[in-house]
């Protein structure tokens, strides 16, 4: 599949559908940091000194254009390691979003140039800009392995990573979810229940309320 079929297929089952299909799930504190955020890029993996971001104004400059910078910044969470000017900066590179498990700051900037970032946080102190760093490289991310060709897609239920080499797997597996939820969303328009649609053993729980 070409790129952007690749990125319109992931977008379209989302987030949530790929995580029950293969894809490995970022932690519930990362999230959009602003409203209709939403991204399906190849990863490019970067790893920052903690409290620096040097390593991300380089990214910037090397990583390849359609990509998403996904950003690991180690036990200093709590600083603005992004914001307007690094984001006017990747636009003009042609770069399609940012995964980072620390803060960024200047959100109204980034949301008026609709520009998706994912962020454990929001934070006003800057990060230095003197320490070193790796680009292009495996990185671990909010505690998931991301390496450059895995798949990254982001949306208002969270962040997935896609293994570049189980992207075909996944998107499988994902259409086959989809596929049967819509056979689910049929049936229960129609009378059933989830009970009886997931064989579930109703016995477990108490009723101690009125029936019918």
């Amino acid at each position: 599949m070409e790129p952007n079929d690749v990125a319109g297929a992931l977008a379209a089952l989302g987030a949530a559908t790929l995580g029950e299909s293969g894809a490995l799930a970022m932690p519930p504190r990362m999230r959009p940091v602003w409203p209709g955020a939403a991204l399906s890029a190849p990863a490019y993996p970067v790893t920052c000194t903690p409290g620096d971001n040097l390593a991300v104004h380089v990214a910037v400059t090397r990583a390849p254009a359609g990509s998403v910078l996904v950003v690991d910044v180690g036990d200093v969470p709590d600083r603005g390691y992004w914001g307007e000017v690094l984001t006017t900066a990747a636009q003009a590179r042609g770069l399609a979003g940012l995964v980072i498990d620390g803060g960024v700051r200047d959100v109204a900037a980034l949301e008026r140039l609709g520009f998706p970032v994912f962020s454990r946080t929001v934070a006003l102190r800057g990060a230095t800009k003197s320490n070193p760093g790796r680009v292009g490289s495996v990185a671990t991310v909010a505690g998931v392995t991301v390496a450059w060709g895995d798949w990254v897609v982001g949306d208002v239920d969270g962040v997935v990573v896609v293994p570049g080499s189980a992207l075909e797997a996944t998107l499988a597996a994902g259409r086959a979810r989809e596929a049967g939820e819509q056979e689910y969303f049929a049936a229960l328009r129609g009378g059933a229940t989830t009970v009886d649609l997931l064989h579930l053993d109703a016995a477990l729980v108490e009723d101690g309320g009125p029936t019918g």
